[in-house]
């Protein structure tokens, strides 16, 4: 089995912040799925949400 590299992540939109709330159970811990030039695909740590961040000035996602 593969340790995949996990990210915390806090909503800045009401987007994000109702799938943080709704999707993700409040839980800022992401699996990365991917990562594609300046961009992250994130699993939530629950499985129900999955999003793309980017890495600078991300409108809906801080990462921590």
């Amino acid at each position: 089995m593969d340790i995949m590299e996990t990210i915390q992540v806090k909503p800045i939109s009401s987007k994000a912040k109702n799938r943080f709330a709704n999707l993700m159970a409040r839980d800022s811990v992401c699996i990365i799925e991917q990562i594609v030039n300046n961009k992250l695909f994130l699993r939530s740590a629950n499985n129900r949400n999955f999003f793309w961040v980017a890495l600078d000035n991300d409108p809906h996602w801080m990462i921590q």
